[in-house]
């Protein structure tokens, strides 16, 4: 019992010293004084670790140093935000209308015949040209042009659309998947 009083001593009379080297790392009165009690908390809970005899003085400021360079590597990480501003402009639409528009138009697609899903997927999605769809299914230009436009009529007729915008409006698709 007696060493563990005089450790608390000891720790306690080096105070002021850790505070003063905190308040060297910080330059903050209160995130000094922190910091400080952070080093405490970690040596009275690592105590065991300390081998008596050793230099205490320069284990506490160790801890109290790493504790420091921890904190500022944390802190770079995060972002200060109490106004709300930078959570704010983080905002992202919900993604369940994209998926409910995605599988409409997957479905949609599958309806179609074979010829006319390939025309579409070749010029639409994959944004090739008319000749290179032509040479790819091995067919003249004018039947992969005149099986594109089936296509898209086909496809806006599926998903009880007026134009291509209405299918991409995500209202007229959440419409379209619940008729």
């Amino acid at each position: 019992m007696d060493a563990t009083l005089s450790w608390r001593d000891d720790v306690v009379g080096l105070i002021p010293a850790l505070r003063a080297f905190a308040w060297s790392l910080s330059h903050n009165g209160s995130d000094a004084d922190d910091l400080v009690q952070d080093t405490l908390i970690k040596a009275w809970t690592n105590k065991d670790k300390f081998e008596p005899g050793t230099n205490l003085r320069a284990w506490l400021f160790t801890i109290l140093r790493n504790t420091y360079y921890t904190a500022v590597l944390r802190r770079r990480r995060e972002v200060r935000d109490e106004t709300g501003e930078y959570a704010g402009a983080l905002k992202t639409p919900p993604t369940q209308d994209w998926s409910v528009a995605l599988h409409a138009l997957r479905d949609a697609l599958q309806k179609l015949p074979d010829e006319h899903r390939e025309a579409l997927i070749l010029v639409g999605a994959a944004g090739l040209s008319y000749e290179e769809a032509a040479e790819i299914c091995g067919c003249a230009l004018g039947t992969i042009k005149s099986r594109v436009n089936r296509a898209r009529a086909r496809l806006l007729k599926i998903m009880d659309a007026e134009d291509a915008t209405e299918v991409m409006a995500l209202e007229t698709l959440g419409v379209a998947v619940h008729a």
